[in-house]
């Protein structure tokens, strides 16, 4: 609801607070995440008194960190002094260089929000306000990995994160009709981390390479946790105090079989009672089916975990199904590209001569990208 000028109340925050922290499901952290939407047009006001809410509920001992995922169009002096004082993890969306961005990331009037998202990067770097960036790969940024990452280089972004133009909720892609989406993202993918060891040090952080390497080198006994499937890992609420869980993406979508995802209110519900409800009985059925088909049938599951239902419902148009092109992509391809660079610089484990490894190595079906 992009229109929308609703605002959380301080109220509904004190009783989700209130109530998540007296749940039992938090342990020694809990990661607050404000996004969905620009949480930025809200002032800093607002926030301060939001994050001593979050102080004032929690117990001793127990961490709090929150992250803000930004456009960076309305960063300022007074955001950066915010940031710093408080140590808020910042992640701005940005697609590279103005060309590219500019195609999606557009105005209410239209206009390219470039100038002014880079304008933000480069305040924040001015700052010294560390920051992540994540960028959504096209087919045509795709097509130009040498592009890009001389964007990142030439403007200082030294920590990146990849996301493929997807389809979930009612957004079709069209990145994910083209027959070569996934051959043009290993490629691109490949040829990125190729740059980067180039050069070191210039970008020393790729997130879908980081996160496949911490995978692929998990030791066997180390378990491995999707919190997309697990219940309340993840609790989503909006300005109202909807609350709902699994993939955040799935609150505010529309569904009959599951009456929206929404599984209850935090203003006049209990949060430990929602595991209860009808309908989210339904979804964990649902999902961990899925979760259950993909451990028999997917044999990248031990660097995956079940998928994200979110992408399940939009392609396959049910919880109750295994791969989509979304996981094909961030997770098979990026796992293919960084088995292929281990066993160039080491002997097959299969082979006669081959050391046992401590960690689980997926088995491919194949080696290049194929759909």
């Amino acid at each position: 609801e992009r229109n929308s000028k609703a605002v959380v109340a301080p109220e509904t925050l004190v009783n989700l607070f209130s109530q998540v922290f007296a749940s039992g499901w938090v342990q020694d952290c809990l990661s607050v995440v404000w996004h969905a939407g620009e949480p930025m047009v809200l002032p800093v006001a607002f926030y301060r008194d939001a994050f001593q809410i979050v102080e004032r509920a929690k117990p001793s001992g127990l961490t709090v960190t929150h992250s803000f995922q930004t456009n960076g169009t309305l960063v300022d002096d007074a955001w950066c002094d915010f940031f710093a004082e408080q140590r808020v993890n910042v992640g701005v969306s940005i697609d590279g260089p103005k060309h590219l961005h500019d195609r999606n990331r557009l105005t209410r009037s239209g206009r390219g929000t470039f100038d002014k998202t880079i304008r933000g990067i480069r305040l924040l770097r001015r700052r010294e306000i560390p920051f992540h960036v994540i960028s959504v790969l096209t087919i045509a940024s795709m097509a130009a990995p040498h592009e890009l990452f001389e964007f990142y280089v030439e403007e200082g972004i030294e920590r990146v994160c990849f996301n493929v133009e997807e389809s979930e909720g009612d957004h079709v892609s069209n990145s994910f009709a083209d027959r070569d989406v996934e051959t043009a993202y290993y490629r691109f993918l490949s040829e990125f981390w190729r740059l980067s060891a180039a050069m070191p040090g210039k970008i020393p952080f790729i997130r879908e390479i980081e996160h496949a390497l911490q995978q692929v080198i998990r030791p066997k006994d180390a378990p491995f946790n999707n919190q997309l499937v697990e219940p309340f890992a993840i609790t989503s609420m909006d300005w109202a105090g909807n609350i709902s869980t699994f993939s955040p993406e799935l609150l505010g979508l529309k569904n009959p079989r599951y009456r929206d995802f929404l599984l209850g209110n935090i203003n006049r519900d209990v949060l430990v009672d929602m595991p209860q409800r009808a309908n989210f009985m339904d979804m964990l059925e649902d999902i961990e089916a899925g979760v259950a088909m993909c451990r028999e049938r997917c044999q990248y599951f031990s660097v995956c975990g079940g998928g994200e239902p979110v992408n399940k419902l939009a392609e396959n148009g049910t919880f109750v199904s295994t791969e989509t092109t979304y996981c094909r992509l961030t997770k098979m391809r990026a796992t293919d590209l960084v088995l292929d660079a281990l066993e160039r610089v080491q002997p097959s484990p299969a082979g006669p001569s081959g050391p046992s490894l401590p960690f689980e190595m997926p088995v491919r079906v194949q080696d290049q990208p194929t759909r």
